[in-house]
C-alpha cells in the first residue's frame, strides 16, 4: 500500500434503510464496489458520511464495517471531528486503534475558536496520535476559514502532512503549496475547481461524488495527475462538470449524492433527518444530468490502473 495519499478517495456515503437506520450490509458492499472500481482511498465519516448524526457506536459500526471490507487493499482516513478537542482525541485514538491511515479533522464546529484556539486544539491532537492529520478547510460547513496562512502554521505540527482544501477557492492552493512546501500535501476539496486544482499540483482529490461515479473520478485523476495530459482531461471535465456543479451548487449535497447512487444502480438509502430525500422533480433533474455524462454503470467490467 502506498505510504502517501494521494489519488481519488472517496468520501463514503453511509447507507440506510428506509428506516433511517445504518445497514452496514450494503456498506461492505458500497465499499468493495469503490475499490473494484478503482478508488486510492476512502473517507468515512466525512461531511458526506453523516457522520454528525450518528452516535458514537454508529460511528464504530461503520468504522469496523469498512475496515472489513476494504480489507487494507486501500488506506482508510477517518472523518474524526467533533465539538470539542477531548471528543475529536477520543475519535482519533479509536480510528488509529482500527487501523486508520489518518485522519481528517476539521475546525470545530458551532463554537467558533479562534487561530490561536485552533492552533491549540491541533497542537492537543497531534501529540495525542501516531498517524497523520489531514485538515479539512470547510468554511462553508463548519463557519471557521483556515485560510493559507493558519494552514503554514499548522503544518509546523509534525502529523499535520495533508490539507483537503473545500473553501471553493482556488487561488488557495497555489498559496498553500508555495507557503508550505513539502511540509503539506494538498487534495482538492471543491468539485468545481478539480481539473484547476490537479494543473496547479494537488495530489489527490477527495470527493463525495466519487461514490457515484468512481470510475469516472479515476480515469481524471490519472488524464491529468498522472499522465498530465490536460487537453483531454478537459474534455473529460466538462462532461463531468454538470454532475458536480449539480451536486455542489444544489444546497443539497449529501440528498443529492444518495439518490444518484440509486440512479445509476448502486442504491444506499435515504439520508438520516434533518435531510430529506429529494422530490420527484430534482430526481428527474439529476437523472438527465447523469445521462448527459455518459457515465458507465457498475455492470462494465474495465478497471483503471492505480498511480
Amino acid at each position: 500500500m502506498q505510504t502517501k495519499f494521494q489519488g481519488v478517495y472517496a468520501a463514503l456515503v453511509t447507507p440506510m434503510t428506509a428506516a433511517e437506520e445504518i445497514d452496514l450490509g450494503t456498506l461492505a458492499g458500497f465499499v468493495d464496489h469503490l475499490v473494484s472500481e478503482g478508488v486510492h482511498g476512502l473517507i468515512p465519516l466525512g461531511s458526506t458520511g453523516e457522520y454528525y448524526a450518528l452516535s458514537a457506536q454508529e460511528r464504530e459500526d461503520v468504522l469496523k464495517t469498512t475496515f472489513e471490507a476494504a480489507a487494507g487493499r486501500v488506506p482508510v482516513v477517518v472523518g474524526a471531528n467533533a465539538g470539542s478537542t477531548r471528543e475529536v482525541v477520543r475519535y482519533c485514538r479509536q480510528a488509529e486503534q482500527m487501523g486508520a491511515a489518518g485522519v481528517l479533522l476539521a475546525a470545530p464546529y458551532y463554537s467558533l475558536p479562534a487561530p490561536d484556539e485552533l492552533l491549540e486544539h491541533f497542537r492537543v491532537v497531534n501529540n495525542a496520535i501516531g498517524i497523520p492529520i489531514m485538515l479539512y478547510n470547510y468554511p462553508g460547513r463548519t463557519g471557521v476559514d483556515m485560510p493559507p496562512a493558519l494552514i503554514e502554521r499548522l503544518a509546523e505540527l509534525d502529523r499535520v502532512q495533508y490539507v483537503k482544501e473545500s473553501s471553493g477557492d482556488v487561488t488557495r492552493i497555489s498559496q498553500i503549496i508555495r507557503r508550505c512546501g513539502d511540509k503539506i500535501t494538498v487534495f482538492c476539496g471543491s468539485d468545481t475547481i478539480a481539473l484547476e486544482s490537479f494543473v496547479l499540483g494537488v495530489a489527490g482529490w477527495v470527493g463525495g461524488v466519487a461514490n457515484v461515479l468512481p470510475r469516472r473520478h479515476v480515469e481524471l485523476y490519472q488524464l491529468a495527475a498522472v499522465q498530465k495530459d490536460f487537453l483531454a482531461a478537459r474534455e473529460m471535465y466538462y462532461k463531468l462538470l454538470p454532475v458536480l456543479a449539480a451536486m455542489e451548487g444544489g444546497g443539497k449535497y449529501t440528498q443529492y449524492v444518495k439518490a444518484c447512487c440509486a440512479l445509476v444502480g448502486r442504491p444506499v438509502g435515504p439520508p438520516r433527518r434533518p435531510l430529506l430525500t429529494p422530490t420527484a422533480k430534482e430526481l428527474s433533474q439529476l437523472g438527465e444530468i447523469l445521462a448527459a455524462t455518459e457515465y458507465q454503470t457498475c455492470q462494465n467490467n474495465h478497471r483503471n490502473p492505480r498511480p
